[in-house]
């Protein structure tokens, strides 16, 4: 009996041990890991930040030949290719059309693009109120890819700068990313192509 208890005691020591020696991440070591892959990203693209002082001075755009982008008060970065045709904004219902590529920028890989593919494009509708916007796909392989009809916060941001047939290029940091980068603490960066249908 007595090696039977000792045997039991040893056995429960070592699941102890094993549990103390856990190597999963905390959140904040999550989010570290997440701004390095950013600032590397940045620095190995060659990518020129400007203040949103400076972006507004320059009438709300990115000098792409520097390659700038701006850093906006919601954590994303974001360079305006196109700004689209003006005057043609999105309203509250409108269902906007979209190409683009996504790159995981921890990981280092393409993980969706629908830019080369002609039959293939994604669609959501933008709703506003006096509080929030928001975006709900409707339509494309995005959603059943990431499993969530929620448009990443993201994608919503240059809509305060750009109009119909906008082009732009975002560093999207997790928490304003899809439910998948959410989850994971993954940035993305994307290259978007807008449509107002």
């Amino acid at each position: 009996m007595k090696k039977l208890t000792l045997l039991l005691g040893i056995l429960m020591v070592l699941c102890v041990g094993f549990q103390a020696c856990d190597d999963t991440m905390t959140y904040a070591e999550m989010k570290e890991r997440e701004d390095d892959a950013i600032s590397a990203f940045i620095r190995d693209s060659n990518i020129v930040i400007i203040s949103q002082s400076e972006f507004h001075a320059q009438d709300s755009m990115t000098d792409v030949s520097r390659n700038e982008y701006v850093q906006l008060a919601s954590g994303v970065y974001m360079q305006i290719v196109d700004k689209g045709i003006e005057g043609d904004t999105v309203r509250n219902n409108d269902e906007i059309l979209v190409r683009f590529t996504e790159y995981n920028m921890l990981d280092n890989y393409l993980s969706y693009s629908n830019l080369g593919i002609s039959y293939m494009v994604d669609g959501f509708r933008y709703t506003a109120s006096s509080t929030s916007i928001a975006g709900i796909f409707l339509e494309g392989e995005y959603m059943y890819y990431f499993g969530s009809t929620a448009v990443p916060a993201g994608w919503l941001v240059p809509w305060d700068y750009v109009y119909n047939r906008a082009h732009v290029k975002l560093i999207v940091p997790s928490d304003m990313g899809s439910s998948t980068a959410i989850s994971s603490v993954i940035p993305y960066y994307y290259d978007i192509r807008y449509q107002i249908y």
